[in-house]
This record gives structure tokens, C-alpha cells and sequence, in this order.
């Protein structure tokens, strides 16, 4: 049986840059972290950046080599393998005395790891011969967090050679893919996140990396990002078909978390655990049954029993008593916290400036904005150097960026050829577009301000790491972007990794802001936010009945997450005092709105 970590939580993919070495600087302590691997240019700088830390040269991996992208990502991801291996055997090696890694590993601990208990034991142990039996026992247990990587579904963008033609399985998320497959990572997860991919997943058909063995188990995992039980159905069931087992859907709040939001119709997070806890086995039972017939088929092997299919949450966490109550009483298996450790230099790579811009964060800097070219609302940091350079763009007559990775090129309103709404070329043809169009004056702004708030996230969500590493990315293009979930401006400081552990498991509190309304409350507020804005902008024509009916079905499933969380603080005593109001104050603004827009 493989040894797991004892921690309880993980670092969430974020951004491409902000997680890009997170476990070269975490996994020794246990902890598990995910990178993203779609930007092939921010890998390979990478790889530049780290060869030299382990004693052999970097050598390039140009764009003219064949399948360039798959041998960088996987040769990125054996490094950083390799890194941590040789992190874990120096720690193993190291005394136990004050101020070392190996007494860091077991002081990061929650206080219900058995190998804390353990250690406290050595600590306070008298016999030396037994203090040594004991000390050689922690050693063999360390453990590294797992290298997790990420795949957003979405951003699949297809390549061609030189006469045009799309080369096969040469597309971005399954190139990204492969470049995980062929990587030595074991006991390691994909994340699939932004939902189902046709091609994608029926890739991993294909692929022996992720078959289990004779005992269930596996060197390379899946997890499914979902944001509610029936999507966890349907790609679970989807990919059992094919003979892949989901060890994880990974939860995630649809409007409270950073990067892209995937808001649901007025689903919220409490009652969506709920489900997942009240029908855990049955949907581990029904995918199982579809798995194991396509194993039989696949592989010969006829399993009767299954592992479990692990559930864990992720957005807006703030507080241990918020992480207590999804372990203990909604029963997840981990908790991910993305947005707090952005603040952490030892676990995440922000530049000095954005570092600062994020620690500053009030309220009103953090915006749902429609800057991402995926059409997708995109969280977005106001005052970013990326803002600053769209901004002095947009003054000089010149607006958009030049598109030099073209991941999320897939736009043809104008061109044969995909482009990027984010890219100059795109925003120029679109600006004269819609000066042939004769709107008013008022329309014309509108419009015109939707085609140049996209910005493009490819060099802005990598050039964090360039800036802190002194490494070139792309020449005179600097900016940088940051997309954290609203969860920011409940913390103001730069703290250790330490600290923050410390506040997970409740040995600190460094929430910054008193007021902070409860997960919960904060996502309920986001959404009843998101609905009135949707009313405002013209979207609430209730004499269109299709638009009508999302638009109540948006508001009772509010009003069912409202009665449930009344029902909540009956039983669970932790809840803060103020709660119960706050979810008074939105059934009355839920009210409001039905009666302004004729919704009941």
C-alpha cells in the first residue's frame, strides 16, 4: 500500500505562473500542489531556471524539434520530480534539531496526524536508543505531496504542420496530456477542469498510464474538477465507458473561487455537498458498474470491489472552523486553498508588484470581469501592470495584444484562420465592424468597450515567474495579470508557509478582515450579485419566456440553498451569530427582485 501525505489540504492550480514550482517548494513537507501545463513557452523558461539546481545543463527543446511541446512539458515535469527526490532524501538525512526541514515536516502536521502524535512521542522520549528507534521510524515515513497537474478542457486549440493539415492528437489539452503521460510522476493526478472534453477524454481511452493494476491502484490518476453531482455523473460515467477510473471530483465553488468562473444556475455550495455526501455511494456504484465491464474488456481484470471515489472542495475556504466543517461533517477527503497562499512566497510565484497589489486588495478591486477571451467571466485584479499596458494601448489608438502563444485563438467572426478576441488584429477588425453596424452613440460605447476589455491571459498569467526568476519570456512584453477568487480581501499580509499551515489547522488566525461573512454567505451574496447584474443588463426581459424560466429556476434554487443553510444552523454548532441574518437580509433582497422583474 502506497504511503499518502497527512495533510488535509492542497495548493489549487492558479494562474499558469502562480503555481508553475509550487511543488519544488512544498511537496518535501507533505504537501500537494498542482501545475498547470499548457503554456509550453513558461515550461521550457522553466526548465532553463531549474537545470542548474541539480547540477546538469539545460538543453533547449526548440519549437523545430517534433512534438516539442509534449517533450517539454515532460521533460519540465521529470525535473521537478527529480528535484523534489532529492529534497526528500537530504531531509531524511537531516538531524532533528531546531530549525531543520525534517522537524519543519512534522511541526506542519495537524494535530490529528498520527505521525505528529508520533513525534511528539520521540520528542519527549528519555531513552536515547528509544529516541533513535523512533527517529529512524519518522524517517522512513516522510512523504512527499503528490505533483499534481492540470488540463483545462476548454483551452484545446487545434495545430497543423506546414501544409495546413491538423496533426493528430497535436491539439493543446491533449499535447498537454501526453506530456503528462510520458512523464515518470507516479502516484500523481491530472485535473481535468472546465468540463467535459469529447476528444480529450476519449484519448485517455487509449492510454495505458492510467489502467490500474491486479490491486486497484494506480501511478497516474484522474481527477474531475465539477461544480455539482450531476456533471460528476455524467464525466464519470462518460469516462468509466472507456475503462477510466475517477479517484477524485474536486469540487469547486462556481462564482467564489479565482481565475475562470463557471457560475451554476443559482446551485450553491452547501447543498451541493450535501448531495455528493447523501448519494456517494450510489455514484460511485453506478460508474463502477460501466468501469468494470470496460476494465474486463480492456485489461482481463474482473474486480468485484472498488476504491472509494475521493470528494474534495475548493473556493473561498478562509477559516478552520470553514475547513473543519467539509471534513467533518460533509466528509471530504481534502480541502483546496488557492486565493490565501498567493500571500505565500515560500508555496507560490507572484512578483514583488503583484504581491503587493494583492495584499492591498479591498473589496471593489477584485472584479468579475469579461476580460478572458474564452468568453468565460474571468476574475481580474484591478491595477495590474497588465490593466496599466491595456490601458496605455487603448490611449495610443492601438488596441489588443500581440498573440504570440494563440492558446485561446478560436475565434472566426472575421478570418479563416482562428484568432484571439485579446489579439490586435481581432479587436482592430472587430472596431470597424461596428462602425458599419449605425448604432447610436450610447450602443457604440457599449459594444466598443466589451471588444476591448479582453486581455490576453496566455503572457499575463505567466510572466510572474519571469519577473521573479530575472528569465526571459517574451521581449517588451512584461505585464503581468492576477485572477484571485474575491476570497483576497479578507488577507493583507505576506506571511511564511508555516503561518499559513498554522491558520489552516487553527493554531493562528490571520483573516485580516473581522467582517468576513461566512463561505457560505459570501457565495450566496456573489450570486444574488451575479443575478441582479444579469437582470440590469438587459437580460431580464421576462416577456421571453425561456429567459423567465432560468430566471426563477435561478432564484428557487437560491431560495432551496437559503431554507437548507436555515436548517444547517440547527445542527451545526459553529456556525457564526450572524449568519441567520445575513440569510434573512437575501431572502429580502431575492424578494425584491421578483417583485421588480415580475418573477414569481
Amino acid at each position: 500500500m502506497k504511503q499518502i501525505s497527512e495533510h488535509s489540504f492542497h495548493i489549487p492550480v492558479m494562474g499558469t505562473a502562480f503555481t508553475i514550482d509550487s511543488p519544488i517548494k512544498v511537496a518535501r513537507f507533505g504537501i500537494s500542489s498542482v501545475i498547470s501545463i499548457i503554456e509550453d513557452r513558461l515550461i521550457e523558461m522553466m526548465r532553463k531556471h531549474y537545470y542548474p539546481s541539480i547540477n546538469k545543463p539545460y538543453k533547449p527543446i526548440a519549437i523545430q524539434e517534433p512534438d516539442y511541446r509534449v517533450k517539454r512539458i515532460t521533460d519540465y515535469l521529470n525535473l521537478v520530480n527529480e528535484i523534489v527526490k532529492q529534497q526528500m532524501q537530504r531531509l531524511k538525512s537531516e538531524a532533528f534539531e531546531r530549525g531543520s526541514e525534517i522537524v519543519k515536516y512534522f511541526e506542519l502536521l495537524p494535530k490529528e496526524s498520527r505521525l505528529k502524535n508520533l513525534y511528539h512521542e520521540m520528542v519527549d522520549c528519555s531513552s536515547t536508543v528509544e529516541r533513535a528507534a523512533k527517529q529512524s521510524y519518522l524517517r522512513a515515513q516522510l512523504v512527499a505531496g503528490s505533483i499534481d497537474v492540470n488540463i483545462m478542457t476548454k483551452v484545446d486549440r487545434d495545430t497543423k504542420d506546414k501544409t495546413g493539415n491538423i496533426i493528430p492528437d497535436g491539439s493543446d489539452a491533449v499535447t498537454a496530456l501526453r506530456g503528462y503521460v510520458n512523464s515518470d510522476l507516479s502516484n500523481s493526478s491530472v485535473v481535468f477542469s472546465a468540463g467535459l472534453n469529447p476528444r480529450l477524454f476519449n484519448y485517455l481511452e487509449h492510454v495505458d498510464a492510467f489502467n490500474p493494476d491486479i490491486n486497484f491502484e494506480f501511478q497516474k490518476k484522474v481527477i474531475v474538477k465539477v461544480s455539482d453531482y450531476r456533471s460528476a455523473l455524467i464525466q464519470g460515467k462518460y469516462l468509466a465507458k472507456k475503462g477510466i477510473w475517477v479517484s477524485e471530483f474536486r469540487i469547486e465553488s462556481g462564482l467564489n473561487c479565482g481565475g475562470h468562473a463557471f457560475a451554476t444556475d443559482g446551485y450553491l455550495l452547501g447543498p451541493i455537498l450535501e448531495e455528493f455526501k447523501n448519494k456517494r455511494q450510489a455514484l460511485t456504484e453506478s460508474i463502477f458498474e460501466l468501469y468494470k465491464t470496460a476494465i474486463f474488456h480492456k485489461l482481463g481484470f474482473d474486480f468485484t470491489q472498488y476504491p472509494e471515489i475521493e470528494i474534495s472542495v475548493q473556493g473561498g475556504i478562509g477559516t478552520y472552523e470553514e475547513d473543519r466543517l467539509f471534513h467533518q461533517y460533509y466528509q471530504v477527503k481534502s480541502t483546496g486553498w488557492g486565493t490565501p497562499f498567493l500571500l505565500v512566497p515560500e508555496a507560490t510565484t507572484v512578483d514583488p508588484h503583484t504581491l503587493e497589489l494583492l495584499s492591498l486588495a479591498e473589496e471593489h478591486d477584485v472584479v468579475l470581469s469579461n476580460n478572458s477571451p474564452l468568453g468565460v467571466r474571468f476574475y481580474h485584479l484591478n491595477g495590474t501592470t497588465a490593466d496599466e499596458e491595456k490601458e496605455q494601448r487603448i490611449a495610443k489608438d492601438k488596441p489588443g495584444s500581440p498573440c504570440t502563444e494563440k492558446h485561446l485563438a478560436f475565434n472566426t467572426e472575421f478570418t479563416e484562420e482562428p484568432i484571439c478576441t485579446a489579439s490586435r488584429r481581432y479587436q482592430n477588425l472587430k472596431l470597424e465592424h461596428l462602425k458599419t453596424l449605425q448604432l447610436s452613440d450610447e450602443e457604440f460605447d457599449k459594444r466598443k468597450a466589451e471588444v476591448l476589455a479582453k486581455e490576453c491571459l496566455c503572457v499575463g498569467l505567466s510572466n510572474a515567474a519571469s519577473i521573479c526568476y530575472n528569465e526571459p519570456f517574451l521581449k517588451k512584453l512584461n505585464a503581468v495579470t492576477v485572477c484571485p477568487g474575491p476570497n483576497i480581501v479578507n488577507f493583507s499580509k505576506i506571511v511564511s508557509l508555516k503561518t499559513m499551515v498554522d491558520h489552516i489547522y487553527g493554531r493562528t488566525n490571520i483573516v485580516s478582515n473581522l467582517q468576513r461573512p461566512h463561505v457560505f454567505v459570501n457565495e450566496l451574496k456573489l450570486y444574488i450579485k451575479y443575478l441582479k447584474e444579469q437582470l440590469m443588463n438587459g437580460n431580464g426581459d421576462t416577456k421571453d419566456t425561456k429567459r423567465k424560466n432560468y430566471y426563477q429556476a435561478f432564484i428557487q434554487n437560491l431560495t432551496d440553498a437559503i431554507h437548507y443553510y436555515h436548517n444547517l444552523i440547527q445542527n451545526i454548532v459553529v456556525m457564526q451569530k450572524d449568519f441567520q441574518q445575513a440569510l434573512q437580509n437575501a431572502e429580502k433582497e431575492i424578494v425584491a427582485l421578483k417583485t421588480e422583474y415580475a418573477l414569481d
